[in-house]
């Protein structure tokens, strides 16, 4: 059974840092790349940032480049999310996923539908 689950959202000022990590069982992680989606009410699914098997490739969403940095530990099964420079439309809640089926260890997608497996979500609040 596969389980992703998130943590480290929170409630931070305009401006602030928040890290968010999500914690992978019952996948091959070190061959999974990983990616973290957001949602805002009302709101489409938004690719976030995403990073292949061993870390080589990154890919983030346009909205959030030279703010947010993801990484990952394949020795603890571990994805971060280092988000810095937090603006009021960054307020959403973020998703770790999963995808299973990475062509390659450069491969690194921006779309939901490729992603094999989700989180239940943490909430991210940024006042203004």
């Amino acid at each position: 059974q596969v389980q992703l689950v998130e943590s480290g959202g929170g409630l931070v000022q305009a401006g602030g840092s928040l890290r968010l990590s999500c914690v992978a069982s019952g996948l091959t992680f070190s061959r999974s790349a990983m990616g973290w989606f957001r949602q805002a009410p009302g709101k489409e699914r938004e690719f976030v940032a995403g990073i292949s098997w061993g870390g080589i490739a990154t890919n983030y969403g346009d909205s959030v480049k030279d703010r947010f940095t993801i990484s990952r530990d394949n020795a603890k099964k571990m994805v971060y999310l280092q988000m810095n420079s937090l603006k009021a439309e960054d307020t959403a809640v973020y998703y770790c996923a999963a995808d299973v089926g990475a062509a390659n260890l450069w491969s690194v997608v921006t779309t939901r539908y490729a992603y094999d497996y989700w989180g239940q979500g943490t909430q991210v609040t940024v006042s203004s």
